[in-house]
């Protein structure tokens, strides 16, 4: 593929209008030069990495399995960051790094706001938001006027949770294994409204989706208004069925919320495709954005009836904008959401989505093979159910121990979870994470196994 070409497509300079081309940032000559590494790797193998007439392009399914295990073709991503490699970092479903690129287009907008923030930040980058709505709203496959930039994933379901209108008596339907800060947020209307919140259980790992819409339709009502679910759970990884819920729902006459933290740029999917009318997500997670990046998107049609956190100006009751405004707020972070979102697209998200299970499956098979029974993984595996995150726990070892562990003796970071239901350690690589990093945590788990770790 021709390295301009290449070049320009990523950084979104094809065919923008004037304006358009005016407000969007400016790449370093060298920002993406490790993606470039990559597109030749993928061109050897006669594959194109980036297809500049389809911005939301994924990358064939087939073709992104093959380059799963290709070192030659992730080596390349994995040097786009910069990265203290003394320390394991499984622990990118919190927050992830940038890559250094993006971390320079971040710098280079905070310095340039700080020089006079009145005219540099209010009146030369804070208009750029407009190309990142736009971009994120191709990605996601909605209107640019339904897509609102958050700082993550809590602002845009909160703004949810508070902002529908609900009477004492109302009743919400959540899971156990929703987010703790969204389920918080319920229990704060409950005491203040006196809405009625109901948590149901569904059983991990589970490969039959059935089973998740069932647990929730045996919930509802004819009180009920809300259902608020996640896409992917933060704790253990499984992927829920939500077409499915909403479609269930809906023809009960409830509402549902759909927090995307972990899901968004994770694995491919588009608004229609799960046939949302709301769905909030955190972008320095799976997108690699700057911390403090998210979006909120609302159907046209909802839009007036909810309330924004915090008061919009007079005449923005039906636009998405009016769920920005929270004040004062740098314009740097949420514009290199743009370089973020053209290193994604470089990747491919089908790819993506490949390598990130690759990297799971690595450390969980293992384990399972050398366990000698006593592992056990609650994530589904070999199942369109389960992502890039993974779950497990060995029968003999407290999770809290063993993670504490291996942070202080081994500088190995993952997450440790103590559900009423279950408990483990969670891992999350990313695209940077390398076979050895893998390896070395699969070897320190089974040590502990056989030596404990006093």
């Amino acid at each position: 593929m021709d390295r301009r070409l290449f070049v320009s497509a990523v950084a979104g300079a094809t065919a923008l209008p004037s304006l358009a081309a005016a407000l969007a940032p400016r790449f370093s000559p060298h920002a993406i030069r490790r993606l470039i590494d990559a597109a030749d790797v993928a061109k050897d193998r006669g594959v194109a990495l980036f297809d500049p007439a389809a911005p939301a392009w994924r990358g064939d399914a087939a073709q992104a399995d093959a380059f799963a295990a290709d070192e030659d073709f992730w080596e390349p991503i994995q040097r786009a960051f910069d990265l203290d490699r003394t320390w394991i970092n499984l622990n990118n479903g919190g927050c992830s790094p940038a890559p250094s690129h993006v971390m320079a287009q971040l710098e280079r907008d905070l310095r340039f706001s700080n020089e006079l923030p009145v005219i540099q930040m209010w009146q030369t980058l804070e208009p750029r938001i407009e190309i990142v709505r736009r971009e994120l709203a191709l990605e996601f496959g909605c209107g640019t006027n339904e897509m609102a930039i958050t700082r993550n994933a809590s602002e845009a379901l909160e703004t949810l949770i508070f902002g529908i209108d609900l009477k004492r008596g109302d009743e919400v339907v959540v899971s156990n294994q929703n987010y703790g800060r969204m389920i918080n947020a319920w229990k704060q209307r409950a005491r203040r409204d006196g809405i009625v919140l109901k948590e149901v259980s569904f059983p991990v790992p589970c490969t039959e989706p059935q089973q998740i819409v069932d647990a929730f339709a045996a919930a509802i009502t004819p009180r009920t208004r809300v259902m608020e679910i996640t896409h992917i759970t933060n704790l253990t990884g499984q992927i829920l069925p939500v077409k499915e819920l909403i479609a269930m729902a809906r023809a009960k006459g409830v509402v549902t919320f759909v927090d995307g933290a972990h899901a968004f740029a994770q694995f491919p999917f588009t608004r229609d495709e799960l046939d949302v009318d709301y769905y909030g997500t955190s972008l320095h997670k799976w997108l690699l954005a700057p911390i403090g990046t998210g979006f909120l998107y609302v159907r046209q049609d909802k839009i007036e009836s909810m309330w924004p956190l915090m008061a919009g100006n007079p005449g923005q009751e039906a636009d998405i904008r009016k769920y920005e405004e929270i004040g004062t707020h740098p314009a740097a972070n949420h514009n290199a959401i743009s370089v973020s979102l053209a290193f994604h697209r470089a990747i491919g998200a089908a790819r993506k989505q490949a390598r990130l299970k690759f990297l799971r499956d690595r450390w969980a098979k293992r384990l399972l093979a050398d366990g000698k029974g006593r592992v056990k993984v609650l994530t589904p595996l070999d199942s369109k159910w389960g992502g890039g995150i993974g779950f497990f726990n060995v029968d003999g070892l407290d999770p809290v121990k063993l993670g504490s562990w291996l942070v202080s003796q081994h500088r190995v970071v993952q997450t440790p979870i103590v559900h009423a239901e279950f408990s483990g350690i969670r891992v999350t690589p990313n695209v940077y994470t390398t076979l050895d990093e893998i390896d070395r945590f699969s070897e320190l788990v089974l040590k502990a196994m056989r030596n404990g770790i006093a």
